[in-house]
């Protein structure tokens, strides 16, 4: 890769960075629920604050980068986020910190719908464009991963009810993202700058390919959501291990899913995307359908640990098939795309009204269907 696509490059992974930083919101309605003495139906109400969002303002966002570029959007939703950082600081009351959920949160959803097709202006040839995404989810695990360590470190110095200290560390980096992205040159990419409707955007779903990968979007968070809620009532239920043990069943698949993430951006640039892709949903489903059948902790624990680093680069590789497949249509497939993030969240609640009928192996059927459908996906995509 030459120096100056790298130097391209790097404010476009600080935004990624950005993005992880609306994980962090769950780990704070717990200080949030104590400060304002909040009910639990309302702290529940707080985490999904960030995925609604993904529903209602991810095609907008995709229509309003057609016409102002992809740069300006990406803009608009660091500060969106900056926004949403600064408000507790001003007014710390409960309509302040709700709002200030609410900005991150909406944010966030821009920043997805426009971060990354961004990079394609920067990253032409479809091998780098792949790494490039599966790179830019890496980073995003990793702020995933010290994001709520900040938050310990604040509230550890200055106590419980100044959890909203982390906002100011957190704004800054997202400023200096802004301050960098704003400062390089990157060329505005070719587009009508024509205004769309919901209509013409949804009309994209009658192309057969388009409707695939967005349901392939769907399955593939429905599959990582279900697997991150299912791992610890898995090692309870069968092996009956304690709460503090289970843990460990999320925890490997996190870190076997970043590992994964991190190998396939560098495999990617060498590798077609779609074999790729092949090779790792077959080696998943097998993943699977061992944690359905084994009878050994151990064994579960390794099965989860493998569908977490077969399973990571799959979201980059359907992303990136789906927009090279209408380049002509990227904002408004970024918009779409992103729009199935949403809807993988309604796979839990399936998932939990499956244990509740057939105990934890419901669930895992639910788990197996989504891979399933993934694999079907894998061989009905054309190679990149």
């Amino acid at each position: 890769m030459k120096s100056k696509t790298l130097f391209h490059l790097l404010p476009l992974l600080l935004g990624f960075f950005v993005m992880g930083f609306c994980d962090i919101v769950g780990f704070l309605s717990d200080y949030v629920q104590r400060a304002f003495q909040w009910s639990d139906v309302l702290t529940g109400f707080v985490p999904s604050m960030v995925f609604i969002w993904f529903l209602f303002f991810s095609i907008p966002a995709g229509n309003v980068m057609n016409r102002i570029g992809r740069k300006t959007t990406v803009m608009v939703s660091l500060a969106l986020t900056i926004v949403g950082m600064v408000l507790p600081l001003i007014t710390y009351t409960t309509i302040s910190c709700m709002m200030a959920f609410a900005l991150l949160g909406i944010g966030n959803a821009v920043l997805q719908v426009s971060l990354n097709p961004l990079l394609g202006n920067v990253l032409t040839d479809s091998r780098y464009l792949t790494s490039g995404l599966t790179a830019g989810q890496v980073v995003k695990a990793l702020s995933s991963l010290f994001g709520p360590e900040i938050a310990v470190l604040v509230v550890t110095r200055y106590g419980d009810d100044s959890w909203y200290y982390c906002f100011p560390v957190l704004g800054a980096i997202t400023v200096v993202t802004a301050v960098w992205l704003w400062l390089t040159p990157i060329k505005r990419e070719q587009g009508s700058g024509a205004s769309l409707s919901f209509r013409d955007t949804f009309r994209l779903l009658s192309d057969r390919m388009v409707l695939l990968l967005f349901l392939g979007i769907l399955m593939v968070v429905g599959l990582d959501v279900s697997v991150n809620y299912m791992g610890s009532k898995l090692m309870s239920a069968r092996f009956l291990w304690d709460s503090a043990d289970c843990k460990y069943a999320p925890q490997t698949y996190f870190l076997l899913r970043t590992t994964g993430a991190m190998l396939g951006s560098v495999l990617l640039t060498r590798i077609d995307a779609v074999s790729y892709f092949r090779v790792n949903i077959v080696l998943c489903v097998a993943s699977i359908v061992g944690l359905i059948l084994s009878e050994s902790a151990s064994l579960a624990i390794v099965c989860f640990g493998c569908i977490g680093f077969f399973a990571s680069s799959v979201f980059s590789i359907v992303y990136s098939v789906a927009m090279q497949h209408r380049p002509e249509h990227a904002n408004e497939i970024s918009g779409l795309m992103v729009t199935a993030i949403s809807g993988g969240a309604i796979v839990t609640p399936v998932v939990g009204y499956c244990i509740s009928i057939m105990g934890v192996v419901g669930g895992l059927y639910i788990v197996l269907a989504c891979a399933l459908y993934l694999l079907v996906c894998a061989y009905a995509v054309k190679h990149t």
